[in-house]
């Protein structure tokens, strides 16, 4: 697990960078506006590349948090039940953040 927490945030810095000066350095005047960001996600490798940084955040977040976690010394069934409650978690935060990109992409 240790090689894929280094490799989420391998791709959490690099997603994390792209975003940024997509957001604030590309952008007219430093932020984008609503009206602006509804625009930019109409282009399909928006679409992929901002869902990716989701994903990579969620699952780099959810890994840290078990491996705090787990070096408290949990005995394998509480660990077992705390890797399950932790996938549920990262699919329900998952959901929520597609909900909310596919909605502002109708709003386009």
């Amino acid at each position: 697990m240790w090689f894929w927490q280094a490799v989420s945030g391998i791709l959490l810095v690099i997603l994390l960078g792209l975003h940024m000066v997509e957001q604030h350095f590309i952008a007219e005047g430093g932020l984008r506006t609503y009206a602006d960001v509804i625009a930019y996600m109409q282009r399909p490798w928006v679409v992929v590349w901002e869902v990716a940084f989701l994903v990579v955040v969620i699952v780099h977040m959810l890994m840290g948090v078990r491996s705090i976690a787990l070096d408290t010394g949990l005995p394998a069934r509480a660990a077992r039940r705390l890797t399950t409650a932790l996938v549920i978690v990262g699919l329900l935060l998952l959901g929520y953040g597609l909900y909310l990109t596919f909605a502002i992409l109708r709003l386009g």
